[in-house]
């Protein structure tokens, strides 16, 4: 076992992460997917060895919290005895539906493994930071929107076929376009702005890259075969020189746009990063044939261990084949019998079944008592706003409840923002839980303040306007106003 990792990195099994409630670690399952045994193997081991709460990321990873270093041994020795080979290196991540959604424009797993083989090939899995990430989204059912990435592949149907539309450093919304261009050219772009980033540093992303290097990245597949793709060296003090003509052939190492930084949105639930906005991955959706797919939600992304075993073992008595870890923090069942059977068996053992439940439109992390760290008591401060106000919590509004300011469980920014600190509960507008609080109350009292905004949204709120929309019209002074009354 390796020495712990720092808080930040990602907490892989063979190097967990020291949180709140003693050692992390996720995986990633190289299959994509657990056999049914497999996932109620893994709850029992997270029993025994962990303090018992499991959790789906916002990227789709699976984590097991509460372990000791002796545990972490343990519990890695038994993922091997179940022969479940784990995902190691740069994340190259592709949807939970990969190569079986009859909506895909096209199967993203061949692409994303020529990725993987050349970023080994390249050496660059040690050069660069834990955060660091590729997204190939093949398109259907359930795309990859919401999340961030370093390099992001779309597959794109055209005149010519199927292109891939390469762009870097964000969501969608956000993130530069570079080229469309067929599977090889994506290949290598996507491997030439990764050895980019390497030669910045570990702590460097896509988006600490110089506007000239972008720049070439978009232009050099018209001109340069990846043979002449330079082999980036600290000792050279600029990329090296390559044919006549290639864009490439002038960049200079050290150029920088601001100051290069870690990304902040960063955390232990949340898998690195999210962003955006997709469908919830939580439901039923139609496979090839007469076949479905179901769907289930992980309230917060956390659930008891015994909770999960018991329902995977109501799963496989459904003739479920296999699980699939989905971003969102969701599980995925294939091969079900009769869904609705199992749909109500997770609604009875308290998971979420429907998209449109108002626990999804809140992140909490696990808060006191299960962590250290936890100043309030996030779960349930959320059970209770979810139970008051279940109307307003709309697709526009994402509510956020953090034990500390750490914001684990929502690293970005959020409309409402609870975080637990010396002084109780503060109430963050428009921000981060590190941000400073506008208002206090209370720990135990958090959920009635956070009502009181509410109620004034919905005496406030204008036909057809949407939460987010008045609570800006409203303003952060008048919402930490209506947090603090009657305290």
């Amino acid at each position: 076992m390796n020495a712990f990792s720092r808080r930040g990195a990602c907490p892989a099994l063979s190097a967990p992460m020291q949180t709140g409630d003693g050692l992390l670690v996720r995986l990633n399952p190289v299959a994509g997917g657990l056999a049914p045994k497999s996932l109620i193997g893994l709850g029992e081991s997270a029993l025994r060895h962990g303090n018992g709460i499991m959790e789906v990321t916002a990227r789709g990873s699976l984590q097991i919290r509460g372990l000791t270093a002796e545990s972490a041994r343990l519990l890695a020795a038994e993922v091997d005895a179940l022969g479940i080979a784990v995902r190691s290196g740069v994340p190259v991540e592709i949807g939970p539906l990969a190569g079986i959604d009859p909506h895909e424009v096209v199967d993203p797993r061949p692409l994303a493994e020529r990725i993987r083989a050349a970023i080994e090939e390249a050496g660059l899995t040690v050069r660069l930071g834990p955060k660091v990430s590729v997204i190939v989204d093949g398109g259907g059912q359930l795309g990859m929107d919401a999340l961030t990435a370093d390099v992001r592949l779309r597959a794109v149907r055209t005149g010519d076929g199927v292109l891939w539309r390469v762009s870097v450093a964000g969501d969608p919304p956000g993130a530069r376009p570079l080229a469309t261009v067929d599977a090889d050219a994506a290949c290598d772009i996507a491997v030439a702005a990764l050895r980019m980033v390497a030669e910045r540093g570990r702590e460097a992303h896509t988006r600490d890259l110089s506007e000239r290097q972008l720049n070439s990245l978009a232009g050099w597949h018209s001109v340069a075969p990846l043979s002449v793709l330079p082999d980036i060296s600290p000792a050279r003090g600029e990329i090296g020189s390559v044919d006549a003509g290639s864009p490439f052939s002038t960049l200079q190492i050290g150029e920088t746009i601001g100051e290069s930084v870690i990304s902040p949105l960063e955390g232990e639930m949340s898998g690195r990063t999210e962003g955006g906005a997709s469908r919830k991955p939580i439901g039923l959706f139609p496979l090839a044939g007469d076949t479905f797919t179901l769907g289930i939600g992980l309230p917060y992304g956390s659930m008891p261990a015994e909770k999960l075993v018991a329902l995977t073992q109501s799963a496989l008595s459904l003739g479920a084949s296999e699980i699939r870890l989905a971003p969102g923090r969701a599980l995925l069942f294939l091969g079900l019998s009769v869904p609705s059977s199992l749909q109500a068996s997770a609604a009875t053992l308290g998971f979420v079944t429907n998209p449109a439940d108002p626990r999804t439109r809140i992140a909490a992390c696990p808060g006191t008592p299960a962590c250290a760290s936890g100043r309030i008591a996030t779960r349930a401060i959320a059970e209770a706003i979810a139970k008051q106000s279940a109307d307003l919590l709309d697709a526009s509004l994402i509510l956020h409840v953090s034990g500390c300011a750490k914001g684990c469980a929502h690293p970005g920014a959020a409309m409402l923002t609870l975080v637990g600190d010396e002084n109780g509960a503060g109430l963050v507008v428009d921000g981060t839980a590190k941000a400073l609080p506008a208002g206090y109350r209370p720990g135990y009292d958090a959920a009635r303040g956070i009502a009181g905004i509410l109620a004034a949204l919905r005496a406030q709120r204008h036909q057809g306007e949407t939460a987010a929309a008045c609570l800006t019209r409203l303003g952060a002074a008048g919402i930490a106003e209506l947090y603090r009354r009657n305290q």
